[in-house]
């Protein structure tokens, strides 16, 4: 339930059309850099209200992207459009958007207070606003016990948090978080992914997050987009992207996953390297010829010797990681070992032991075609 202290920030947010449009929509837009393409031509639609996450490795353009929709780079072309305005030529300070750098960028020599308050001082809000709107925020991030204090007295988290309370405060339609995250150990990392999904669904502004974690990505975000060399390869919701991964690489980046490469066979089958089947998706045994095949760890499991449509393979390491057991398997019809994750319990680890000669298999529709060749 949202606390009544926080009913002045969210006012703005109430009347707002219905998430189902549009806040961010970029139309061909592109970047080049001194003869360099960083971001190919793009279009990209992030919806009202939305958590959008930009997802990929160093380099990929997704920063890029991020800095286009802030005003930070002049776009090579296309349009960029907030709220239905095109806002491609407009300055940063003016677009009703907000940034979170990973460095937080807090004044050292303010409070708390003072820092969160900053931008309401420089677009001359009333005191006594300004004051209310203030409490507010820090209500928000839930921080009201800190505003005396200095951003050295605070850890990073808190830091974070304020850096937070600060860029909304001024009530933007679209909030830019670059990575901000990046900065923290693992376990303060998880803790303010649950606080900054907290915090968009009492705030309900747009979000837009850049992150190289997929993990994180998923965690978080209502959707994603995952990048690849100045690219958008997929856009969907983590179920989507995780499931029904569009290309090896969104298939290999988010997440882990086992690739086989696979022929049909004469009866319409699917058949490794050596002639062995193995099960694949009905509706994808088409007209093609030759095809990567995905499936994830957890959908492997393990067959008895000999068992129609299974592999065979030797247990090179079981390992114990707490609510699951991890094995690789040694399988001549794969270049890297095949990776399984069998919940605790499944199946003693004794029988897992390195050495072991398992077969295994995965259900049908646990497998996802990608890469195809089809007849001429």
């Amino acid at each position: 339930m949202i606390e009544p202290a926080l009913d002045t920030l969210m006012a703005d947010h109430m009347d707002q059309p219905s998430p189902t449009r549009n806040t961010i929509e970029l139309r061909g837009v592109s970047k080049r850099y001194r003869g360099i393409q960083a971001l190919e031509p793009l279009n990209l639609e992030i919806r009202e209200g939305e958590f959008f996450c930009l997802l990929g490795p160093s380099g990929c353009g997704k920063t890029t992207t991020l800095n286009l929709i802030g005003g930070f780079v002049e776009a090579t072309s296309g349009a960029i459009v907030i709220q239905g305005q095109d806002v491609t030529a407009v300055p940063p300070h003016l677009r009703n958007v907000n940034t979170v750098f990973q460095s937080y960028a807090l004044f050292p020599h303010l409070t708390v207070r003072d820092n969160v308050s900053f931008g309401l001082k420089m677009s001359r809000v009333p005191p006594a606003e300004a004051q209310v709107r203030t409490r507010d925020a820090l209500a928000l991030v839930r921080l009201t016990d800190y505003g005396d204090q200095y951003p050295a007295q605070l850890s990073g988290g808190q830091q974070q948090r304020v850096a937070v309370a600060r860029a909304l405060v001024n009530r933007p339609a679209v909030l830019l978080l670059d990575e901000p995250l990046g900065a923290l150990d693992l376990k303060l990392r998880k803790q303010l992914q649950v606080e900054l999904a907290r915090i968009h669904r009492d705030v309900g502004t747009t979000f837009v997050f850049v992150t190289h974690d997929q993990e994180e990505a998923m965690a978080m975000a209502d959707r994603i987009a995952v990048m690849n060399n100045g690219r958008i390869e997929q856009v969907g919701t983590p179920e989507e992207i995780y499931a029904q991964p569009c290309s090896r690489f969104v298939a290999d980046f988010v997440g882990e996953a086992n690739f086989f490469e696979v022929e049909r066979g004469v009866d319409g089958m699917v058949v490794a390297g050596g002639g062995s089947p193995v099960p694949c998706p009905v509706e994808k045994q088409d007209d093609w010829t030759r095809a990567t095949l995905m499936v994830r760890p957890e959908a492997v499991r393990f067959a008895a010797r000999g068992e129609n449509l299974s592999l065979e393979g030797e247990v090179i390491q079981s390992s114990f990681v707490g609510s699951f057991t991890r094995v690789a398997i040694a399988c001549g019809k794969t270049q890297v070992p095949v990776l399984a994750t069998l919940p605790q319990g499944r199946r003693r680890r004794n029988d897992l032991r390195a050495g072991s000669i398992v077969s295994f298999t995965w259900d049908p529709e646990d497998a996802v075609v990608l890469d195809v060749s089809r007849r001429d």
